[in-house]
């Protein structure tokens, strides 16, 4: 695949929408991130290169500017000198030159259509790659959350293994038969209180029959005639 093409294509594409289908994001976004280190690497020699060409056009470019000064003052000199003859091809020299010198500039313009382009390319794809690596970055966190989160889940698992929770059922046992000795604890004293009273209630009667058999008893001693 051409630099072009993969520049195109990278730049062109939807990074969210392929890491979300993506099985394993983070070794996708790695190898996105590679890639684009290298299309980057790519893209600078090449835009490197272009640069270099521009300013070996330009170097031509005055060279032949002085040549065609040189044949400019040959055809005044031969002008001078009465050799019209000679200022005749200076100056057929000098306009060869000047087709040479267009070109020139032609080419001058489109190599800096061309490093333009390129910088405009390499800005696009610097933008690209950084937007990957915040989005790493962020995987990242995520990763360190998630694993945070197992880890709790663990922990919590391991804290509701069967010997926990057995000693907490044995421990809530405990507790609600406490709970119910003290709910039995409230009516039996109650119970007791009106045992006492009925107690004494009950004593109160005793101690009226016990009178009146005695005094029973007495009258029938009295009545009983003595021998």
């Amino acid at each position: 695949m051409g630099i072009f093409t993969r520049f195109k294509d990278i730049v062109s594409s939807n990074l969210n929408s392929m890491l979300d289908r993506a099985e394993d994001p983070e070794k996708m976004i790695r190898l996105m991130i590679q890639e684009m280190e290298e299309t980057m690497v790519e893209l600078k020699a090449g835009c490197a290169g272009l640069m270099a060409d521009r300013k070996r056009i330009g170097r031509e470019h005055d060279e032949v500017l002085s040549r065609m000064q040189v044949w400019e003052d040959r055809a005044r000199l031969a002008v001078e000198k009465g050799r019209e003859d000679l200022a005749r091809e200076a100056l057929m020299e000098k306009h060869r030159l000047g087709d040479v010198l267009e070109g020139l500039e032609n080419e001058q313009n489109r190599f800096d259509a061309l490093v333009e382009q390129s910088r405009e390319d390499l800005a696009q794809l610097e933008e690209k790659l950084e937007s990957a690596r915040e989005r790493q970055r962020s995987l990242v966190k995520r990763h360190i959350r998630a694993g945070e989160r197992v880890r709790a889940r663990n922990d919590i698992s391991r804290s509701q293994s069967n010997d926990v929770m057995m000693r907490f059922d044995r421990f809530e046992a405990r507790v609600e038969r406490m709970e119910a000795e003290a709910e039995l604890a409230g009516p039996s004293r109650n119970r007791s209180l009106e045992d006492e009273f009925s107690l004494l209630e009950g004593s109160d009667q005793i101690e009226a029959e016990l009178e009146a058999l005695r005094q029973a008893r007495g009258g029938e001693a009295k009545a009983e005639p003595k021998k």
